[in-house]
């Protein structure tokens, strides 16, 4: 099945087994955050991608720059471990991780988590590409991604043992939204999939079509 089909699967199981008032709240925000125009001052293809210097999950720092020396760059930014949809789009791109290096490309995921939760992740869904702990979310803020999620929504996610401030190692409750990046070596975006809808991701067929026209 393609990652499309598996989160539309997900959130049909969600929708399922969660109280209608719950639904439509949590409804609201996403179309609230929608409205607010975060997805119009994101950075899109033709823009240069700004510097990205993180520790991954054993605390190495990684540099896109040094990156992009070798090959394009697969940036893609998740909310945390503790996201259902995150996880899906993490372990569609690990399948296709051999075609991404094929291409000559890397592959970065990023989250404002801390390097603890991040190495949580890798182990989770045995990931073996970068994960990175943007704490803070100071590289997602330069991609124009952060947003704060809304008090209302919080008691909500701490019913499901979501525990934001503890993955995140703050009490800011910011988070991404979902992106996805595909950087050339000159450091111009080429492809962009930016959505307030935390259950919508790029398909991975997407990723390799990008990286097909920059090779």
């Amino acid at each position: 099945m393609s990652l499309t089909t598996d989160l539309q699967t997900q959130k049909e199981q969600f929708l399922a087994n969660v109280p209608d008032e719950t639904v439509q709240v949590m409804g609201k925000a996403t179309q609230a955050l929608a409205e607010s125009g975060i997805v119009d001052q994101s950075l899109k293809a033709g823009q240069q991608a700004p510097p990205v210097q993180l520790p991954n999950a054993t605390g190495n720092t990684i540099d896109l720059q040094e990156l992009l020396k070798s090959g394009p760059v697969v940036l893609s930014f998740y909310r945390g471990q503790w996201c259902p949809y995150c996880n899906l789009e993490l372990r569609a791109l690990q399948q296709i991780l051999p075609e991404i290096q094929t291409l000559g490309a890397s592959l970065v995921a990023v989250s404002p988590q801390t390097p603890d939760s991040s190495l949580s992740t890798v182990e989770k869904n045995e990931l073996t590409y970068e994960v990175l702990s943007d704490v803070g979310n100071q590289v997602a803020r330069a991609y124009g991604l952060v947003f704060k999620l809304p008090e209302h929504l919080r008691p909500i996610y701490n019913s499901f043992g979501i525990d934001v401030p503890a993955h995140n190692g703050d009490s800011s409750f910011e988070l991404p939204i979902a992106a996805t990046y595909v950087i050339a070596t000159d450091g111009t975006i080429a492809h962009a999939f930016i959505d307030a809808d935390y259950t919508q991701r790029l398909d991975p067929e997407a990723i390799l079509t990008a990286l097909k026209t920059l090779s």
